[in-house]
């Protein structure tokens, strides 16, 4: 069993499927191993999660809450201490946040937070600064540019709109 092609089931483990309600010499014949009558016996009962026998279950019995805001933003953290390996005097964006790996995937923006020590002069540009992250940067002598949330393209919302609850003059 060296590699995956030679990879295989022990002898016996593997059992076909037990066919029920095939008669009376297949030893699951007639009622089908569900015994006689009664609520079990019939089909479509009980099979759901949280089935408490008729009693209200868990679920409902406790209260409804919280709320997710279908507008809300997603930002990529990223700490000071992160940005130590950036060169000194060096532009510091998403492209070059993702280009080091920093920034995975899909986000609004990027947040800078104050976690660490920054010790290089640093240009950064993000979305959102801390008020540790602001001071730290710009006590180094670097500068914060904050790059206001764009989720969408100002043209392309024109675009999906245009024409969208006009009326068209009727002819006559």
């Amino acid at each position: 069993m060296s590699t995956l092609h030679q990879l295989h089931a022990p002898k016996d483990s593997r059992h076909r499927k037990k066919r029920v309600g095939r008669g009376q010499g297949s030893g699951r014949g007639k009622t089908a191993g569900r015994g006689g009558k009664g609520q079990k016996a019939r089909t479509g009962n009980m099979h759901f999660e949280g089935f408490e026998g008729g009693q209200m279950p868990l679920q409902r019995r406790l209260p409804k809450f919280g709320f997710v805001s279908p507008n809300r933003t997603h930002l990529a953290v990223v700490n000071l201490e992160q940005l130590e390996r950036f060169d000194s005097d060096s532009v510091v964006d998403e492209t070059a946040l993702r280009r080091d790996g920093l920034v995975k995937g899909m986000w609004d923006g990027v947040k800078i937070l104050g976690n660490g020590t920054l010790t290089k002069k640093l240009v950064v540009k993000a979305t959102k600064f801390s008020a540790r992250a602001l001071e730290a940067i710009r006590a180094t002598g670097g500068t914060a540019e904050e790059i206001p949330l764009v989720l969408h393209k100002a043209e392309s919302a024109g675009k999906a709109h245009s024409g969208k609850g006009l009326k068209t003059p009727a002819k006559a």
